[in-house]
């Protein structure tokens, strides 16, 4: 089995969701659980951002031991700097640094070319290699870059001392199969890629930040870049919780990971509480109803055995256990079961009996709720009483 890198982007990438900023209590708590949870990298913060993200920064490297402690910077010498102050405590430190390299960084943003981009690209790993032998290199909007360009800045970093080098696919454009090749086209073209490890950092605009991911990993990439819940720029980034469970339950690809899967519901609500961002219900693993049954056939057929509709057993993710919801959409041996559940015995011919009240009461309700099933219960057995 071959071990992916986790890196955990959460306090970095996560924190430029609108409305997600964290103070440097809330960020030490996150990052201690971060550690306990297993991820191999914690991205702690941006430094140069400001003083806040730097104390920060320096807070988590003197309580975090074990797991290595990441600073991003800009292609730029006070960035590198910075980051490498705010890192002075790591007992693990590693500086991210780079540039965009797609043609429409280059010449949007940067109003320059790409031999002035390589340029830059080669002195940000220099400088940063002044400060620490661990190097993550950045090929901002890689998804967008020109293969052959993208893969002779990748070689360059390589040369001057890069150890990771991270290709992003910064706009979530990419569909996994042209990500997939990116990665390949890398591992196929870079003479020293031997040297480093391949990295994927895919956003979610389409709706494809983890398809990339796994189709990245599978074409060579060594780490995936991913966040709690998916928090990120814009659409967000690549879901740790849904990379993990693909590795764990996929395990004919031959991939491993460190993490702890039974604490991913726990961080997952520790997150979205101290991040003020709800989970969207249907978000899978994580989501309130991951692992909720509606359906009348859904519920027929997982009563009989959980793995007709069920992949993942919830306790492996540390979520509670599966349930059963009651809506008119359900059937009678959902209704049984509920009933059982609160200590009623009923025949077939009651659970007909019942089963009439019932969907009048749910045509009426999203959801028939414990209380509304004792009230018929109690109701039902008063008149079979009153008839006997």
């Amino acid at each position: 089995m071959k071990k992916v890198t986790i890196f955990d982007t959460t306090l970095r990438d996560g924190e430029q969701v609108p409305g997600c900023k964290l103070n440097t209590g809330e960020k030490i708590d996150l990052a201690l659980n971060l550690e306990e949870l297993g991820v191999d990298v914690i991205e702690a913060g941006f430094p140069i951002s400001s003083p806040g993200d730097f104390k920060s920064v320096e807070e988590i490297c003197r309580v975090v031991k074990n797991t290595v402690i990441c600073a991003l910077s800009r292609a730029v010498k006070k960035d590198i700097e910075v980051a490498a102050q705010s890192l002075k405590y790591a007992n693990r430190p590693r500086i991210h640094t780079g540039i965009g390299t797609s043609d429409f960084h280059i010449k949007g943003k940067f109003k320059s070319d790409r031999e002035e981009i390589l340029r830059r690209a080669i002195q940000c790993v220099k400088w940063a290699r002044n400060f620490t032998d661990d190097v993550e290199f950045y090929a901002e909007d890689a998804g967008r870059t020109d293969n052959d360009y993208l893969a002779r800045v990748i070689e360059e970093v390589i040369k001057v001392g890069a150890t990771t080098v991270n290709i992003p696919d910064t706009t979530g454009y990419c569909l996994p199969h042209q990500y997939g090749d990116k990665i390949a086209y890398l591992k196929n073209h870079v003479t020293n890629i031997d040297r480093a490890v391949i990295s994927c950092h895919c956003h979610n605009d389409l709706g494809l930040a983890t398809a990339n991911s796994i189709a990245g990993m599978i074409s060579g990439a060594g780490q995936i870049e991913c966040t709690i819940n998916g928090l990120g720029e814009r659409a967000g980034n690549t879901s740790l919780e849904e990379v993990v469970m693909i590795i764990r339950q996929h395990k004919h690809l031959g991939f491993t990971t460190n993490v702890k899967s039974q604490m991913l519901n726990p961080i997952s609500h520790l997150v979205s509480d101290t991040m003020r961002m709800p989970v969207q219900p249907n978000k899978a693993i994580v989501g309130s109803n991951a692992f909720s049954h509606s359906s009348g056939i859904h519920q027929d057929g997982f009563l009989k055995d959980s793995l007709t509709y069920e992949i993942i057993n919830p306790m492996d993710v540390g979520a509670d256990s599966s349930k059963i919801v009651l809506t008119a959409r359900s059937g009678r041996s959902a209704l049984a079961y509920r009933f059982q559940k609160l200590g009623f015995s009923f025949d077939r011919n009651d659970i007909d009996t019942l089963y009439e009240k019932f969907l009048l009461v749910a045509d009426l309700k999203k959801e028939v709720l414990d209380t509304d099933l004792n009230e018929m219960a109690v109701s039902h057995k008063k008149k079979e009483s009153a008839v006997a």
